[in-house]
């Protein structure tokens, strides 16, 4: 069982006045608490928004519904993204512009939500995972796909695939795991060798292209 970003926005949209209220407070909790690190369940956001277990829970019934809700949060401007530009190359450089500085903003928040799901993984391996629904993560597939769109008719649809695949190696939290934790790079120069990756992926993909036509 998974928790999609749609009953998220249906929960959000179907809240107005105090309940509003009281979800925002539990987000803004939530995050405040992933920003320091910390992957918390529902009972310690409620604890610490001073709200009781039964509300919290009624606003989010499980720790998986929880975080997925405050990475929607921290994604923000990132899941409004689209261009309508005809270069793949352009595309792709615009979409890692626009998402590695809020990433890297919220790198706390996302570490934390990559803890839950590896987590989740190990209790699944040993069979004590339970009832719990899983935390699932799988915005970056439908935003590569809109940034190798100009492609298609290009490459072919197995090529077009694989780069998205490939581009989602060097977008994401996991780049900043790489460059920043095991390299040592500031935030800058980890976005800037990410959007060199990216495209000499992409000038890779077009190129294969062209030599097979």
């Amino acid at each position: 069982m998974s928790v999609s970003r749609q009953q998220n926005e249906t929960a959000s949209r179907a809240e107005r006045g105090p309940r509003a209220r009281t979800r925002k407070l539990m987000l803004d909790t939530a995050t405040r608490l992933m920003q320091s690190g910390i992957t918390p369940s529902v009972s310690e956001v409620a604890e610490a928004a001073e709200v009781s277990r039964a509300t919290a829970y009624r606003y989010f019934p499980s720790q998986a519904a929880l975080v997925h809700a405050v990475v929607g949060e921290a994604l923000g401007p990132i899941l409004d993204w689209s261009s309508d530009s005809p270069d793949a190359r352009t595309r792709v450089a615009d979409l890692l512009a626009t998402a590695m500085p809020r990433i890297d903003e919220f790198e706390a928040t996302f570490k934390a939500a990559l803890k839950l799901s590896l987590d989740q993984w190990v209790q699944r391996q040993a069979g004590t995972l339970g009832n719990e629904p899983l935390f699932t993560r799988g915005h970056r597939v439908d935003l590569l796909k809109c940034a190798t769109a100009p492609l298609q008719g290009t490459v072919t649809p197995e090529s077009r695939e694989r780069l998205a695949q490939a581009l989602s190696l060097v977008f994401g939290v996991e780049v900043l795991i790489v460059l920043k934790d095991i390299w040592g790079l500031t935030s800058a120069r980890a976005q800037a060798v990410a959007e060199w990756a990216a495209k000499a992926l992409v000038d890779a993909a077009i190129r294969q292209a062209e030599s097979e036509a």
